[in-house]
């Protein structure tokens, strides 16, 4: 699947017609793409702020809330702690996706279950793949911000093993910096560091 394929089944999906809306999403969304990105899964849904639908892009380093050709609402899958659906009467199915940046709510989401699904699945292998370069592919996105830094490893300690280690460890502080925050509830700071710790 590629960039095009993905935009014009979310947009299917959403019930958009609108080839100006569709073509002004693709141009964003290959404006922000990262370095070894590619591809994975597309829906529709409402993001709580917005009235109409956009198209949720799941690739494999990030899943992104397009609409209307504005700069995407981009939650990186490795801060990924947890994904869910709850059906309500008035919102239809919502998609709540916990990560350590944050909780992000989308409404009216088709088939959700199923995204919620493959955003866990995209989330796992994410933070258990090797760190990869992620600057952007192209030079028009805005530079992502770095992560906080770490204390330098013990010499004699295995360098793969000090890596997993120190990214459970930067993932669990974050998380309990959210949660202490009052970002986190303690039900979903539990779920989450239960999904961290495995």
């Amino acid at each position: 699947m590629d960039w095009t394929e993905l935009i014009d089944t979310a947009f299917k999906v959403a019930g958009n017609s609108n080839q100006a809306n569709q073509a002004a999403a693709l141009r964003t969304v290959e404006a922000t793409v990262l370095a070894g990105e590619s591809p994975v899964a597309s829906t529709a849904g409402r993001h709580p702020d917005h009235f109409r639908r956009g198209a949720l892009v799941l690739t494999t380093h990030r899943l992104l809330f397009l609409k209307d050709g504005k700069p995407p609402v981009p939650v990186p899958l490795a801060a990924v702690t947890d994904a869910s659906v709850v059906r309500t009467k008035f919102n239809g199915e919502v998609l709540t996706v916990v990560a350590l940046t944050g909780a992000h709510r989308f409404e009216d989401v088709i088939k959700g279950e199923v995204f919620a699904e493959q955003i866990r699945e995209a989330a796992r292998r994410a933070r258990t793949a090797p760190p990869a370069d992620a600057a952007p592919a192209h030079d028009t996105a805005p530079a992502v911000a770095a992560a906080p830094p770490v204390a330098l490893p013990p010499a004699d300690a295995a360098p793969a093993e000090l890596d997993a280690g120190e990214r459970l460890l930067g993932q669990l502080e974050r998380l309990a910096a959210l949660h202490a925050s009052g970002a986190l509830t303690d039900e979903e700071f539990g779920r989450a560091k239960q999904r961290l710790l495995g």
